[in-house]
């Protein structure tokens, strides 16, 4: 796989490039076996049926999510994941209007030709149930209850965590809970830790909420124990990156050998110029994440071993 940017890739993207070091075991990417995988990453469209607010243009989320699928279709990438906060809610926060969010915009995530997968974001569960609301998407291959899961594809292992639980294990329902609360239980723990342990691919971890200290205003918007979750990834030597949203900012953080990547909400601003999703690359000499629109792109090198 090339690394070279193409024209039309580059002429799409908001094309800042910048390097960095993550480390890797080098037995993930042996001789025998040199596995590469090409997706695409969105977040955070928020759609619904309501007026702007700040930088937030609810209804221009279906247009932007359709453009983006667009380009992931032309593309051809091997999957495409959504990072949570799929739908939102109007003011009157009716659950019948906020199921037909959610329908009108997973049928424009529908159109993208390949396996589909999302994070549970705090406002998918805002007016419905997290029940509801996976009835109501598909994650390819995955049983309909499950929040948290994981799945291989060209060579590598893609875990998805799901930190929307209040402290005494309960599920968040119908906006029951502190948007910054984001808790994930003991059974998840466990799984988690079997899931690393059981692979012997290298991994990519997806979650709505980041898995690193990020702070805004003194308000917190990473998975309360996240230190916990940072020693299980270090412990099990396989995960090459975190994504997230949630923070509807772009952040990039190495932290001994893991790359946190953190991608830009796709609600905010107004106009296709400003939608943002990016297509992440990898193989054994790197990963690189191709930008566009307000999204940036990124290489970052595999140290040699």
């Amino acid at each position: 796989m090339s690394w070279t940017i193409s024209r039309r890739r580059f002429l799409l993207s908001s094309s800042v490039l910048t390097g960095a070091i993550f480390l890797a075991p080098k037995s993930l990417f042996s001789q025998s076996k040199q596995p590469s995988i090409r997706f695409g990453v969105l977040t955070d469209s928020h759609y619904a049926n309501r007026p702007e607010s700040g930088t937030r243009f609810y209804r221009q989320s279906i247009e932007k999510l359709e453009a983006c699928v667009e380009v992931l279709n032309k593309e051809k990438v091997d999957f495409a994941i959504h990072l949570g906060d799929l739908k939102d809610q109007d003011e009157q926060k009716q659950e019948v209007d906020t199921l037909r969010y959610l329908s009108e915009i997973e049928g424009a995530f529908a159109k993208f030709n390949g396996p589909r997968y999302h994070c549970i974001g705090n406002h998918d569960v805002d007016s419905i149930s997290k029940k509801q609301f996976l009835e109501g998407v598909e994650n390819t291959g995955i049983p309909k209850d499950q929040g948290h899961y994981s799945f291989d594809l060209n060579g590598f292992h893609f875990i998805v965590l799901d930190p929307n639980y209040h402290p005494d294990g309960s599920h968040h329902n119908h906006g029951d809970f502190k948007w910054s609360e984001a808790i994930i239980p003991e059974g998840q723990w466990k799984w988690f830790e079997q899931d690393l342990e059981k692979t012997t691919l290298p991994t990519v971890v997806f979650c709505h909420f980041t898995l690193y200290n990020f702070t805004r205003d003194n308000d917190p918007f990473y998975v309360t124990d996240f230190e916990r979750a940072q020693k299980l990834m270090e412990k099990s030597g396989k995960v090459l990156a975190v994504l997230q949203g949630h923070v509807h900012q772009e952040d990039f953080q190495t932290i001994n050998g893991i790359h946190y990547i953190t991608q830009l909400g796709m609600v905010d601003h107004d106009g296709l110029d400003n939608n943002s999703f990016a297509i992440v690359e990898i193989d054994q000499n790197g990963l690189v994440i191709n930008g566009y629109k307000r999204s940036t792109s990124h290489k970052f090198s595999l140290a040699k071993k």
